[in-house]
């Protein structure tokens, strides 16, 4: 290596309500263009995408309330607005299948998570159909029952051990 070393963990932050709030169908990666400033305060955890979506407008992808939080040697220098709008990069194919699906389908465009891919910041954004307020309590129920039937089967392979 070249004295560098790569980030221990590449995730920056995970928007895990949209995996409650939405069925998500297809996952799509995309760089985002950011400054660099905001690079920097990435780079010391300062990430939050827990509200965002994805306005598409004019043939282009736009990360609407993504909040990157300035450090404290950065916000003397500049205006920062923490919650600006940042354009996503996209191929013009995935562009394309992004606005189809979401004009005629009905899905809405969320994003999922955001993460380091070598020095670049990328996110994860995926085409969503919301869930109705009975399929939320059915996935509460399932994830509850996931983690009675992980606490059964330690119970009974720590009585195994002993």
């Amino acid at each position: 290596m070249n004295g560098k070393k790569a980030p221990q963990n590449p995730t920056i932050a995970l928007n895990k309500k949209a995996r409650f709030d939405f069925e998500l169908e297809e996952k799509f990666e995309a760089g985002i263009s950011l400054q660099g400033w905001e690079v920097k305060s990435l780079r010391a955890g300062k990430g939050q995408i827990t509200d965002t979506y994805v306005l598409l407008k004019n043939g282009e992808a736009w990360l609407i309330s993504a909040l990157i939080s300035p450090i404290s040697t950065v916000s003397t220098h500049f205006v920062i607005d923490a919650r600006r709008t940042r354009k996503l990069l996209l191929s013009r194919r995935e562009l394309d299948k992004l606005i189809e699906a979401t004009q005629q389908k009905g899905y809405t465009c969320v994003c999922t998570a955001m993460y380091w891919k070598n020095h670049l910041v990328k996110v994860e954004i995926a085409l969503a159909k919301g869930k109705q307020k009975h399929d939320k309590r059915e996935t509460e129920k399932e994830r509850d029952w996931n983690r009675e039937k992980q606490r059964v089967v330690r119970h009974a392979n720590k009585g195994e051990k002993a």
